[in-house]
């Protein structure tokens, strides 16, 4: 839709931007090299609000592709739904969150900036996780 590299077959030199979709917080993690880092993490009001934001991030950041972390039942369907919207591919999020909450303890992270970033941290562990499912 709005990517810039055609490469799709060397993941590790694409810059991808990594979502965790949520309702009201969107977690975003920025990957290159292989690597996958915590970005950001945007307050939205609804469905809407969260596709105008990131839109406008996936500008500003111009990334090569994005990809969205998806969980199962209701909330798989509306990150479908999101990562739809914005011409992004899905990939499996499955406890990515929890794995956020115990990583960043691990690395000492405060339990403030540990709040404000988990959705951060979970979009880079599942853009990770999407990084690592290329490597031989």
């Amino acid at each position: 839709m709005f990517y810039h590299n055609e490469d799709t077959n060397n993941k590790f030199s694409m810059k991808i931007l990594g979502i965790d979709y949520g309702r009201r917080k969107v977690g975003l993690a920025i990957g290159e090299n292989g690597l996958s880092e915590p970005l950001k993490v945007i307050q939205v009001e609804n469905f809407e609000d969260a596709v105008n934001r990131i839109e406008r991030e996936i500008e500003s950041e111009k990334p090569d592709k994005v990809v969205v972390g998806v969980s199962e039942g209701e909330m798989g369907e509306e990150s479908k739904k999101f990562a739809r919207e914005i011409g992004a591919e899905t990939f499996d999020e499955t406890l990515t969150s929890r794995d956020a909450q115990r990583l960043s303890m691990e690395a000492g992270v405060s339990r403030k900036k540990r709040k404000g970033m988990e959705d951060a941290f979970a979009a880079s562990i599942i853009l990770q996780n999407y990084l690592d499912s290329f490597r031989p």
